[in-house]
C-alpha cells in the first residue's frame, strides 16, 4: 500500500524547519574536529550522485579544504548512467578527486555461484562491496570513511547494515530528509542534484519513497512526533494522522533498533566493552 496523504492534510511543522547557517557552522566544525583529533588526514566519500552524499561532501571541503576529501564513484552495471554524471558534477563543482571503481566484476563472480539470488540480496551485497573499497581506501590516505545517510533512514532502517549504515562519523544523521533539502539549497548544491528523485540506484527506476510506500516529508512528520516529541502512535491518531501509516512507520523504526546499535557482547566481567567500559569520545592524540 502507498500513502498519498490525499484523504488527510498534513500540517507544515515548524520544528522542521532549520537554521541553516548555524546547523551549516555545527556539521563544519564537527568534521574538522573529529577528523584532526584522531590525527587523520582527512575523509574519503562515496558520491552518488544523490543528495545525501552531495551534501556530505560539501560539509566535509567546508570543514577540510578540498586537497583532504576524496570522492568514490562506484557504479554496477545496471546503475543508471546519469548517476555517474551527476557524481562527476558534484566532485568538479566542489573541486575534489574523484575515484570511479566499476564494482561490476566482483559482484557477478560472487552472484555466478548464487543466480537464484534476489534483488535485496543483490542490493546488500554491492552496499557492502562498496563500504569495503571505501575503507580499503580510506586506509592508503590515512583517512575516515564519512557517513551519508541522514536521520530519517536512521530511524526507518532504511540503509544495510555494514553497507551504507557503515562510517566513522556522519555529519547528516541527526537531519531528517526534509531538513536535508532545506540545508543542500542553503549551501547552493547543484540544482539538478537537488531535483534529482532520491535513489539507492540499485536497479532502473528505482526510488526510495516507491520503495517505503509513503513520501520522506510525510515520514519526517510523523517521524519528528514520534521520536523528538515523544508522542504515542495513539496520540498521532488523535491530532488526525492516519493510525495505519502511523504503525507502519513506528513498527519499521521498531524492527530496524538493531542497525542503530553495536554488536551485542556478552557481559562476564565487572567492566564489559560497549556497558561498563564506554566512552562517549576518543582520547584523540
Amino acid at each position: 500500500m502507498t500513502w498519498s496523504g490525499a484523504n488527510w492534510v498534513f500540517p507544515k511543522m515548524a520544528e522542521l524547519s532549520i537554521n541553516a547557517d548555524l546547523v551549516a557552522d555545527i556539521l563544519t566544525q564537527f568534521v574538522h574536529d573529529e577528523v584532526l583529533k584522531v590525527g587523520a588526514k582527512g575523509v574519503v566519500v562515496g558520491i552518488s550522485g544523490g543528495i545525501d552524499s552531495a551534501l556530505s561532501a560539501k560539509l566535509a571541503v567546508d570543514a577540510l579544504g578540498t586537497a583532504a576529501v576524496t570522492g568514490l564513484a562506484l557504479p554496477y552495471r545496471e546503475s543508471t548512467p546519469s548517476s555517474l554524471e551527476d557524481a562527476q558534477l558534484v566532485a568538479g563543482e566542489l573541486g575534489i578527486e574523484l575515484l570511479v571503481i566499476d564494482i561490476t566484476p566482483q559482484i557477478d563472480a560472487y552472484f555466478t555461484r548464487f543466480p537464484e539470488a534476489g534483488a535485496t540480496r543483490r542490493g546488500n551485497k554491492m552496499a557492502r562491496e562498496r563500504m569495503s573499497i571505501l575503507y580499503d581506501i580510506s586506509a592508503t590516505r590515512s583517512a575516515l570513511v564519512l557517513g551519508t545517510s541522514n536521520k530519517s533512514e536512521l530511524l526507518l532502517g532504511y540503509s544495510t547494515l555494514w553497507g551504507d549504515g557503515a562510517h566513522a562519523l556522519n555529519p547528516l544523521g541527526d537531519l531528517y530528509k526534509t531538513q536535508v533539502f532545506q540545508l543542500a539549497r542553503h549551501l547552493k548544491l547543484p540544482p539538478a542534484i537537488v531535483a534529482k528523485v532520491p535513489s539507492a540506484d540499485l536497479f532502473a527506476g528505482q526510488s526510495d519513497e516507491a520503495d517505503l510506500g509513503f513520501t520522506y516529508e510525510t515520514a519526517d512528520l510523523i517521524l519528528f512526533r514520534l521520536i523528538d516529541e515523544r508522542r504515542s502512535p495513539a496520540e498521532l491518531a488523535e491530532l488526525g494522522l492516519d493510525p495505519d501509516l502511523v504503525a507502519v512507520i513506528w513498527q519499521r523504526v521498531r524492527d530496524s533498533q538493531f542497525k542503530r546499535r553495536p554488536p551485542l557482547i556478552a557481559k562476564l566481567s565487572g567492566r564489559s566493552v560497549g556497558q561498563d567500559f564506554r566512552y562517549p569520545r576518543d582520547w584523540g592524540h
